[in-house]
């Protein structure tokens, strides 16, 4: 038993010499890859100047808006609108436009025009002349009995506002 505890202790002994730590040999590595003169570094590309062109279209339709923008900015070029953000928003002005229903029109008792808003929620809204809807400040300036026209104030893109024409068209028989 004893030659077997001794044979083993042995073989222990020589499998732990056999084992070398990798840590010396990535150092070794390391050592000569610091030793390598450096490599020089590219210069930078040189770039051809790009030839200017001078624009000389400028009192003519622009190519990068439709007709119809390009001409309702230009009508509004002259006036200075800002959307009113001190009044209390109603409650359709968080929806979007598109996201609202007409639903039908119908006449107070004074005989003003009132029409029926469905929002996403599928809740009903009575609006009349001057309400505002829509998350453009859009104001209600006309109600027919299959059509809403409001005006909308939008950026135009140059730290300014615009007016825009919108109009909510009932679709389907009414109710």
């Amino acid at each position: 038993m004893k030659i077997e505890k001794i044979t083993l202790s042995l073989m222990l002994g020589l499998l732990l010499v056999g084992c070398d730590s990798r840590i010396d040999a990535v150092n070794e590595q390391m050592a000569s890859i610091r030793n390598q003169p450096p490599l020089p570094i590219e210069p930078a590309p040189v770039f051809a100047p790009v030839p200017t062109f001078d624009y000389s279209a400028h009192q003519l339709k622009s190519p990068f808006l439709p007709g119809s923008l390009a001409a309702e900015l230009q009508i509004m070029a002259g006036k200075r609108v800002y959307p009113n953000l001190s009044r209390q928003p109603q409650p359709l002005e968080s929806y979007a436009i598109e996201s609202l229903n007409m639903k039908g029109s119908m006449r107070s008792q004074t005989g003003q025009v009132l029409a029926l808003i469905q929002t996403p929620d599928g809740e009903i809204e009575r609006i009349q002349l001057g309400s505002y809807m829509g998350v453009n400040h859009g104001r209600v300036v006309k109600i027919t009995p299959t059509q809403i026209d409001l005006v909308e104030i939008i950026p135009d893109g140059r730290e300014g506002y615009v007016e825009r024409p919108r109009s909510l068209i009932l679709i389907g028989p009414a109710p």
